[in-house]
């Protein structure tokens, strides 16, 4: 292992970039919720108009929760990650990347809900987005290269599953959109809503900050 493993650098400013990014790619997203013109001056015209706009809701509503989910992934691994080095830094740029295409994906499915293709470039991309948060766990995690040399073997391993669970269903969802478009957005939000229960790691976490 070289020094500048074992030393590494800061990783406070991945984690200050990250969640500016984050910041705004959420935001971005609602973007593309348009507010009615003065034409929609009644309101059963304004009423209607509002109505049409569910892809945009769904869209803005699913997103809105992967790009939290990511983003508390994230976080959690940067609490059992100590330091960074050159490859770990590019690997989070890789990250952002793919975060920050994600109100592109949106945008594209609110347009074209009904198309396959859009359904499975939203997926394709969060697909990216969770393989590459794998890729950062993983490579900060064997050999204990950038954690702590205690942290359990279990923790690690359920950690990476979860990671993992979400671009597997998401494959599904891709597979899906070619038969029924409304049914794979629909397992894109029942995948998120898994993510919203406390995790293996989170427990890890928490057990820690007790012991403290």
């Amino acid at each position: 292992m070289s020094n500048a493993d074992q030393d590494g650098l800061t990783k406070a400013r991945i984690e200050a970039l990250a969640d500016g990014v984050f910041a705004v790619s959420m935001t971005l997203l609602v973007f593309e919720i348009k507010v009615p013109g003065p034409q929609e001056a009644g309101a059963v015209d304004l009423a209607r108009h509002i109505a049409s706009l569910w892809p945009n809701f769904v869209s803005y509503a699913i997103s809105f929760f992967v790009l939290g989910i990511y983003w508390v992934g994230h976080h959690n691994q940067f609490h059992f990650i100590r330091r960074s080095n050159r490859p770990f830094l590019w690997l989070n740029i890789v990250f952002l990347f793919f975060v920050t295409l994600i109100p592109f994906s949106a945008a594209l499915i609110s347009s074209h809900f009904n198309e396959p293709i859009a359904i499975a470039f939203y997926g394709g991309n969060l697909i990216a987005v969770g393989l590459v948060l794998y890729a950062i766990w993983a490579y900060a995690t064997r050999g204990r290269r950038l954690v702590d040399k205690d942290l359990p073997r279990e923790a690690v391993y359920r950690a990476s599953r979860r990671i993992l669970i979400a671009p597997c269903v998401f494959v599904v969802a891709i597979a899906l959109g070619f038969f029924n478009t409304k049914a794979s957005l629909i397992l894109y939000a029942a995948t998120a809503s898994y993510y919203f229960f406390p995790s293996h790691i989170d427990l890890h976490w928490k057990r820690n900050r007790g012991a403290r």
